[in-house]
């Protein structure tokens, strides 16, 4: 891509993405309408790792709730997650974009094991990586996994793609009068009441790290290659930044 402005990114994507019509589960049509706009940028040449949540099969915390352990809740969340990836990989090769799926959770039947280095020379050599089963261990969101995997592989830019077009000052759901951020620092980020991003976790590791973050809204006007070019979509969260209104 010649203006694009990042060359290796990490995409979250939500697993409520792949849900499509349903209520829950897995929407095929769904997983191929998420792995098109993927492919786009893929044939552009980005180096490409996805994070993919588990929300539409099973969230941990909200089995905690429900009264399973909560350590065995993160580890049926992240099983959620390998459905996921599988679903996704079989979108991508279905149009021709060659995937890997690793797995922090080893499952050799199905992924391989995440290991940085592999990972790293899949993406080099045009493979999308899935990163699967997020770290590994309970009590961690995906959130935090995928900016420790964006660190571990050397990538430009944590991008999440969302169903909403950035992040606001409060709910936009439940707020019409709630306002976009166009820039957000990261100190506000994590400290400014009722801005939801992702966990504290995940957003002080990128922080630290000076690790950019891009907040957007996947299905929408080819914003996924827009936010590749650098164009003013979403929010763009950094230390480097002034937090201002859209």
């Amino acid at each position: 891509m010649p203006n694009a402005r990042f060359k290796r990114i990490m995409l979250k994507v939500g697993g409520e993405s792949l849900i499509g019509e349903r209520e829950y589960g897995i929407d095929p049509r769904a997983a191929m309408t998420v792995a098109e706009q993927i492919k786009k940028i893929h044939d552009e040449g980005v180096e490409i790792a996805v994070v993919i949540g588990g929300g539409n099969i099973f969230r941990g915390m909200a089995g905690e709730k429900n009264g399973i352990d909560r350590a065995t809740a993160d580890y049926m969340g992240m099983l959620a997650t390998v459905m996921n990836a599988l679903a996704l990989q079989d979108a991508l090769e279905k149009i021709g974009v060659p995937t890997r799926v690793q797995s922090a959770l080893e499952m050799p039947s199905v992924a391989e094991r995440f290991i940085r280095r592999r990972a790293i020379r899949h993406m080099e050599k045009g493979r999308v990586v899935i990163l699967a089963a997020g770290t590994g261990v309970p009590y961690v969101t995906t959130d935090t996994g995928a900016s420790l995997h964006a660190l571990e592989l050397h990538c430009d830019v944590f991008m999440k793609a969302t169903k909403v077009d950035g992040i606001y000052d409060k709910d936009p759901v439940q707020n019409p009068d709630a306002k976009r951020f166009k820039t957000l620092s990261f100190a506000d980020a994590i400290s400014m009441p009722g801005v939801e991003v992702m966990d504290t976790a995940a957003l002080a590791m990128s922080s630290d790290n000076n690790m950019p973050v891009m907040v957007f809204e996947l299905f929408k006007d080819n914003n996924l290659e827009k936010a590749i070019q650098g164009e003013d979509i979403g929010t763009y969260v950094s230390n480097d930044v002034k937090t201002e209104f859209a």
